[in-house]
């Protein structure tokens, strides 16, 4: 994590700080386990790539065997399942989050999409080439201690992870589009 982390909110890019666009994709792990104790007004997710790729290029749905949707398709099968733990809080200047244990797999999944698609840079390079590490955001702001103090007994949290979704910016905010399976080949929802 850095610094530079700042309050992202849904809205028009001028208004967010993060420069979202109408078309924009991103790829995230649901993780609705957690949304008892993300504070920020959004469901609790972890980043897989933030910015992909314009929903143009993705075409979710397409029946094209060589587009990007069918590539997602096979590479997120290709991955295991996995079960994530949450079990202390973290903090950098303004965000208070949590990591997950084991990060491995979060991280796997994002350097075979990068792998894959070298030109998605994540947060829009805002934070070097690399990004962030897999992680949680639950709060935004200066003073978590109240915070920390509320949410701490639910601690730990185990979730299971079992598909990425891909979500899509409507020029308003983030709307879920389809989720890809892990592990098997399968319906895409």
């Amino acid at each position: 994590m850095t610094e530079q982390l700042s309050a992202r909110q849904d809205g028009p890019a001028e208004e967010n700080g993060w420069g979202d666009r109408a078309g924009d994709t991103a790829l995230t792990v649901p993780l609705p386990a957690l949304d008892p104790l993300v504070t920020t007004g959004i469901r609790a997710h972890a980043t897989v790539l933030y910015p992909f790729l314009p929903v143009a290029r993705v075409r979710p749905g397409s029946a094209d065997p060589d587009g990007t949707d069918a590539t997602l398709r096979a590479l997120f099968a290709s991955h295991a399942p996995f079960t994530l733990r949450f079990a202390a809080f973290r903090e950098e200047p303004g965000v208070l989050f949590l990591a997950p244990e084991p990060a491995g797999p979060l991280a796997a999944l994002t350097g075979a999409v990068r792998a894959h698609w070298p030109e998605a840079v994540p947060y829009r390079g805002i934070f070097g080439p690399q990004g962030l590490e897999p992680h949680v955001t639950v709060a935004h702001g200066e003073q978590f201690g109240a915070v920390r103090a509320r949410l701490a007994p639910a601690l730990p949290v185990t979730c299971r992870v079992t598909g990425v979704r891909l979500i899509v910016h409507d020029g308003l905010g983030w709307r879920d589009r389809v989720t890809y399976p892990l592990g098997a080949p399968g319906p895409v929802s």
